[in-house]
């Protein structure tokens, strides 16, 4: 699927001083964020597949003083996000890019494996899509030397999870580039800062059946991430038990890992419309 339907602001008022473009903005984190940094001053271009919802994140954006304008995409069609992202940077340049929509669909119950169909999409819009954007929009910041880029990874790309192969594959592949693109964009003064958050009390998480451990409200995870962005941080991975996680599972013998990781009893809800 492409463009389900668009409404950008085809002038922006005068007095906005920055532009924040946020992927994932009808709901959870991208609509935390978006009430995180919503002031006078400051125009928000919210992207989700949720229409109503996006009006919803806007409206009250707006009533904390910010200008919004909001786009109804499917992000698996990376080429079409692309050229959305172009026509916003075009209208006002895009100060800071937040890319935090994605998927998380795990193995269904009683499968081997995802399907091939959930492997396609989530690749493209946990992978190729923001990473087009993010590709686009460092370009466009490292002319004017100038930017900040989140990119929110996981927890989950450092471990070798049997129920989300194909989550934790993508979230790997987006956590290299970050770490590559933030290489690149040094010596232009763009930051690129990779979030990797382990369980945050938002519609996804509500999805699972299982144990969450350390889960964080949503608006705590907003302002630890945005705070993040803002310093043009490497590297934001939260909550702190996750960084002890991530080494002694380097620690073990993969075997071991992977024996305990297969042990886990995790199942998930379908999404809501």
């Amino acid at each position: 699927m492409g463009i389900m339907s668009k409404k950008e602001e085809k002038t922006i008022p005068n007095s906005v001083k920055h532009h924040v473009l946020i992927t994932g903005g009808s709901s959870g984190i991208g609509a935390a964020l978006a009430s995180y940094y919503a002031r006078p001053g400051v125009h928000i271009t919210l992207w989700g597949r949720n229409e109503a919802r996006l009006q919803e994140t806007a409206r009250k954006s707006q009533e904390k003083g910010a200008s919004t304008s909001i786009l109804a995409i499917d992000l698996s069609n990376a080429a079409q996000a692309v050229q959305a992202l172009i026509e916003a940077d075009n209208i006002n340049p895009v100060d800071i890019l937040i890319l935090s929509a994605g998927m998380a669909d795990i193995r269904p119950a009683g499968a081997k494996t995802e399907t091939s169909e959930t492997a396609l999409q989530m690749s493209l819009v946990n992978f190729a899509t923001p990473v087009a954007m993010a590709t686009e929009a460092a370009s466009r910041m490292a002319e004017r030397q100038t930017g900040r880029i989140g990119i929110l990874g996981s927890v989950a790309s450092f471990h070798d999870l049997p129920l989300a192969t194909v989550y934790s594959g993508s979230k790997a592949g987006l956590g290299r580039f970050s770490t590559a693109l933030r290489a690149a964009m040094e010596p232009y003064n763009v930051k690129v800062t990779l979030i990797a958050p382990g369980f945050i009390d938002t519609p996804m998480s509500q999805r699972l059946e299982g144990n969450q451990p350390f889960l964080v409200p949503v608006d705590k995870a907003a302002r630890q991430i945005a705070r993040s962005i803002n310093r043009g941080q490497a590297k934001l991975v939260f909550p702190w038990v996750f960084q002890l996680t991530r080494l002694l599972e380097a620690l073990l013998p993969s075997a071991i890992s992977h024996r305990i990781l297969r042990a886990l009893d995790i199942m998930q809800h379908p999404p809501e419309n």
